[in-house]
């Protein structure tokens, strides 16, 4: 007697008899809508933490608010020379080297501070100069380098 059985289920069967097994799947449709979802749902979520991340960011960016000091503007005159640049310091540190058409735009923590500025290249003795300020919240101080007797002088505007 015949016996009815699908292709299929005559290779499983001849498998566990002689102890093979057949690994080979058919890809359906689904399976690869299926893949294709996962990949979505991983973008998803990348998407997802970057967006929080961008979010968390930016709020405590703005809980921070404005910074806790003053805007410092230092110009250097036009007429300083072509080969020079003013060195500023302040407190002691370097913050910037002043070129020919630039300036320094930068904040400074609320309190008591000292400005120096000097000519460099250094190529004859010019001790700098210092200046105090005292730097209030949301303030803002320019000044202006020009020459003072063969001094570097920072001039308030």
């Amino acid at each position: 007697m015949e016996s009815k059985c699908t292709t299929r289920q005559r290779e499983n069967k001849a498998g566990r008899i002689y102890g093979w097994q057949l690994h080979w799947r058919k890809v359906s449709p689904r399976a690869t809508f299926d893949i294709m979802k996962s990949r979505r749902n991983f973008t998803t979520r990348v998407v997802l933490i970057f967006a929080l991340v961008c979010a968390i960011s930016v709020t405590s960016a703005i809980a921070q608010g404005a910074p806790q000091g003053g805007r410092l503007i230092v110009d250097r005159a036009p007429n300083f020379g072509w080969n020079l640049a003013v060195h500023l310091k302040i407190d002691g540190r370097a913050v910037a080297d002043i070129v020919q058409g630039r300036h320094f735009d930068g904040f400074v923590p609320a309190g008591r501070h000292v400005l120096t500025a000097s000519a460099v290249p250094a190529t004859y003795f010019r001790p700098p100069t210092s200046i105090p300020l005292t730097v209030g919240r949301g303030h803002m101080y320019v000044f202006t380098a020009v020459w003072d007797s063969d001094v570097v002088v920072l001039r308030p505007l």
